[in-house]
């Protein structure tokens, strides 16, 4: 099974999001599960979770800046920050963004949306996901309260992701895939209903890495159930 990481995919064209699956094996294999992200979430069509335990422990830790899969990404040295969910923790391993947002709530779509991707011991994924819009506002994140934690010219900063959370804990969760091949899953999504501020002058420091349009087109409900807590 061809799992080479270098295998070129793109958001249009031959290797666009219709054509992932056929690109290599562990493509294919990853796009047979079934429920596939990202999908559109509608407050009128929830359920009340039984049972949500969701949560963060986050810390100031050090981050290297990456150029890979069509975006930036935030990688932690350490992998000091972690969300527990059902009992088990979770490691934060990697923080990106896509433009526009990949989940649509309610019928609007968002200019940005951050993940923050988090692993458990046995290699499974968990992904936060929060929207953005753009402001001409001077904090880069509206919840940061310090912009020098920001080095682009080292590709090294210090900061608490938990700067990117929302100031109002209300979110959506269902169980869905990555939304970049090999768009595996199972993985559970927790995506905040709340819409935070950034400036554009953050965004403009990666306009030249990250891929025009680098969001995956919605898929499928098929008939999950989506909760809301």
């Amino acid at each position: 099974m061809k799992r080479n990481m270098d295998v070129p995919w793109s958001y249009s064209g031959d290797n666009g999001p219709e054509h992932w699956h056929t690109l290599c094996d562990w493509y294919a294999e990853g796009a047979e599960f079934p429920l596939q992200s990202p999908i559109a979430l509608v407050h009128d069509e929830t359920e009340e979770p039984i049972d949500q335990d969701l949560t963060f422990h986050y810390t100031r830790e050090q981050f290297t800046e990456k150029e890979f899969k069509n975006t930036i990404h935030f990688v932690p040295f350490d992998k000091e920050s972690y969300v527990t969910f059902q009992g088990v923790d979770y490691h934060l391993t990697d923080i990106h963004f896509h433009m526009p947002s990949e989940h649509i709530i309610d019928d609007e779509q968002q200019e940005l949306e951050f993940h923050l991707v988090h692993m458990n011991e046995a290699g499974q994924n968990l992904v936060v996901g929060i929207l953005f819009r753009l402001t001409d506002k001077l904090n880069w994140i509206c919840n940061a309260q310090d912009d020098s934690i920001w080095d682009f010219e080292n590709h090294v900063q210090w900061f608490d992701p938990s700067m990117f959370l929302p100031e109002r804990t209300h979110h959506f969760h269902y169980v869905g895939s990555l939304t970049t091949p090999p768009t595996k899953g199972p993985i559970n999504w927790f995506v905040f209903d709340w819409v935070g501020e950034m400036s554009r002058k953050f965004i403009q420091e990666f306009r030249e890495e990250v891929l025009e349009n680098n969001n995956r087109p919605l898929q499928d409900r098929k008939e999950r159930p989506i909760y809301f807590y």
